[in-house]
């Protein structure tokens, strides 16, 4: 029996259980997956409506989610032979892991192999908020440049500011350990204080968040995201920033509450702010497309090769695993 559902893929899949994969994913992963499963894939990469996608796995025992793809409450009844949602990003709120846990469905994630890569994106963001490097890249283009101002263009300097990191989770350190190269001061707040062996080797001290926002030249956000976490910062936290400082978000969208960041940045109540993610992704409010203060990306702090592909990778592990063990590597639900 072949399956020509991947195009440009034809594999022998008798009696092997019935896998779907959301969107387009590596030919080398795909490949690997075939030798124990019957793949139905979506190399189009055009996302499935939500009726698509309880159509899909009707008849599926498994799922690797790509690209942040819902699999909620409704698509996990409509799947009455699925064992286990192997999500390729390490946060899983597009999985309702309350009905898959209900039904016993094993829900992986991909923790640890985006760390490095996330980090950096988020010092990208930081250096791209800090000297308008969007803004004046877009000045250049359109061809208004005719001469050097000496006190036009004037950005804020990175080195030697004081770096506040709310979530020092892997990620969170990562990020810390990267400001040693430019003399910064760190702080943190955390839902726990770290041990001292790795404040040390972070070369950060703790303090609570309102201490925090209150002190930091460049505040970045780093926790999944959870109703506890919905609007952590809002127009109450950010009146705490000092007018001169920098918000960065790479974690997710619903951790700040867009309106009230936005009303800050148009109203100079802080100076810039770097964002990655977005409360109702791939939507972005139109009211941030008129500043100049902020810069946005599409969701791509994970966006390398090497780090997508182990991320792929580490995926399938999980689903090969869960389907053929019972059980799994990186569970969020075990």
């Amino acid at each position: 029996m072949l399956n020509s559902n991947i195009r440009g893929f034809a594999f022998d899949t008798e009696m092997k259980p019935k896998i779907l994969i959301t969107r387009e994913l590596f030919p080398q992963t795909l490949a690997t997956l075939a030798q124990h499963f019957d793949v139905s894939g979506n190399q189009d990469d055009v996302p499935f409506t939500a009726q698509q996608m309880m159509q899909h796995l009707a008849d599926k025992a498994g799922v690797l989610v790509v690209g942040g793809d819902r699999i909620d409450a409704a698509a996990i009844a409509a799947a009455p032979q699925l064992k286990v949602i192997a999500n390729c990003a390490v946060g899983y709120n597009n999985v309702d892991v309350a009905a898959a846990s209900a039904r016993r469905i094993l829900v992986t994630n991909t923790p640890g192999v985006l760390d490095e890569t996330t980090a950096d994106l988020t010092w990208a963001l930081m250096f791209a908020a800090a000297r308008g490097v969007t803004e004046r890249e877009r000045f250049v283009r359109s061809g208004k440049w005719e001469s050097i101002r000496f006190i036009r263009n004037l950005g804020l300097d990175v080195h030697g500011a004081t770096l506040g990191i709310i979530g020092m989770g892997r990620i969170g350190q990562a990020v810390a350990r990267r400001a040693a190269g430019f003399n910064m001061r760190v702080i943190y707040s955390n839902r726990a204080r770290l041990g001292s062996d790795i404040e040390r080797a972070c070369n950060a001290s703790y303090v609570e968040k309102a201490e925090l926002l209150r002190q930091a030249d460049f505040v970045t956000l780093h926790m999944p995201y959870s109703a506890e976490n919905h609007h952590l910062i809002g127009a109450k936290e950010i009146a705490l920033m000092q007018p001169s400082a920098v918000l960065i978000n790479a974690a997710r969208g619903g951790i700040v509450d867009e309106l009230a960041l936005i009303d800050a940045l148009k109203n100079k109540r802080i100076a810039a702010a770097g964002i990655d993610v977005f409360e109702n992704e791939p939507k972005v409010r139109p009211e941030f497309f008129a500043l100049d203060n902020v810069v946005l990306l599409p969701h791509i702090g994970s966006a390398t090769t090497g780090t997508r592909r182990k991320m792929a990778d580490l995926a399938a592990q999980n689903l090969i695993a869960g389907l053929t063990t019972g059980t799994a590597p990186n569970l969020v639900n075990g």
